[in-house]
């Protein structure tokens, strides 16, 4: 009897280590330019809220797609019509480490025309202290009295080693964080991030012409440069090359929007189908790191920014092993091609699925 007992506490035991484990979630930062209502930073930001699988730590905040203001005002009202304002949306930078609106329009004189220059995009400009319109509503709720690249620091040392920074925008807020304490990338379990062209193949004339300009590598080349360079343990690349490779359609918005989920109807309501160029950018970094089997092919790259004010200023650069440079350049995991069908699977269950609570 006492064998039995043994055994049978031993079995007890074991099945409640792997009830542990199973519930254990990964703890994810989201640094987004998080532009809205709807639109790719607010929908992959969205999934990763939505996947029983993450503990959001904190979404900290940086100017990129819109303003800064604009875009926590966006995140902060997107959170109170899901039900989960339990999430600190916390500011960040405003404005890129060095370039700046003015100079952008000098060298588009010299050099030729940005399709796309988010805040700065003049059929959308508005000053960075104005909110622009609002459809959603206002938020209730108050930001985190706090910013980005301390709270970034913050978390990584509280959580060592197990913190994945999802980046989607711009990465001044990361760079700061650099700035602020250079252990801040080791402290990190991963980077994964949106980011970077290499040869698209697309008739999109935003990348035709300039294959290797992508806005959130971009709009602020000094910080790519730092992010880059840092020493990560990991970091894995969504690349334009890829992201073409899928569309938001009106057939998969109706998919989602049939839900009675707070994120299905924030989806149907908010949800912007521009037409033939319209991708799933940040949501397939996101869905990615959810699920690495969508990745069907992926290579390893070295990468940095071009620094040179000139022609190429804020271009992406690559190297393999064969031609890296002999100053260090951290290895990208970069995504080449992706299971479709389960992308966008993934995709619906997880926008209609009932909002988890939090923790």
């Amino acid at each position: 009897m006492k064998f039995g007992r043994y055994w049978f506490s031993t079995l007890v035991l074991l099945a409640t280590c792997v009830a542990s484990f199973a519930q254990e979630k990964r703890k994810v930062v989201i640094d987004q330019d998080a532009a809205g209502p709807g639109g790719t930073d607010q929908q992959s930001m969205l999934l990763l809220i939505q996947s029983p699988q993450t503990e959001i730590l904190g979404i900290t905040v940086v100017t990129g797609d819109q303003w800064l203001r604009a875009e926590v005002a966006h995140t902060l009202r997107m959170l109170e019509l899901i039900g989960r304002t339990d999430i600190p949306v916390v500011p960040g930078a405003e404005y890129p480490l060095v370039r700046t609106k003015e100079e952008t329009e000098l060298w588009e004189q010299q050099h030729g025309l940005i399709p796309w220059k988010g805040a700065w995009t003049a059929r959308f400009y508005h000053p960075a202290d104005e909110l622009g319109d609002l459809p959603e509503g206002k938020p209730s709720t108050k930001p985190a009295d706090d910013d980005a690249a301390h709270f970034l620091v913050r978390t990584v040392h509280k959580f060592p080693n197990q913190v994945t920074i999802y980046a989607g925008g711009p990465l001044t807020n990361l760079a700061l964080a650099i700035s602020l304490d250079p252990e801040f990338p080791r402290l990190a379990k991963e980077l994964i991030f949106m980011g970077a062209s290499l040869d698209p193949q697309t008739t999109d004339p935003e990348f035709t012409h300039a294959p290797r300009r992508e806005f959130n590598l971009w709009f602020d080349p000094e910080a790519a440069h730092i992010v880059l360079r840092a020493r990560w343990k990991r970091i894995v690349c969504t690349t334009v090359d890829i992201s073409v490779k899928t569309r938001l359609t009106t057939e998969l918005v109706g998919r989602i929007k049939s839900a009675g989920s707070p994120a299905a109807q924030y989806i149907g309501k908010y949800a912007r189908i521009r037409g033939e160029y319209d991708y799933l950018w940040d949501e397939l970094a996101a869905a990615a790191w959810l699920d690495p089997t969508l990745i069907t092919k992926k290579e390893t790259r070295l990468m940095d920014i071009d620094l040179d004010r000139g022609a190429n200023y804020g271009m992406v650069l690559t190297w393999g092993e064969q031609d890296k440079p002999k100053v260090g350049v951290p290895q990208v995991e970069v995504q080449v091609d992706l299971d479709t069908r389960k992308f966008y699977d993934l995709l619906v269950r997880l926008l209609t699925a009932p909002t988890p609570r939090a923790r």
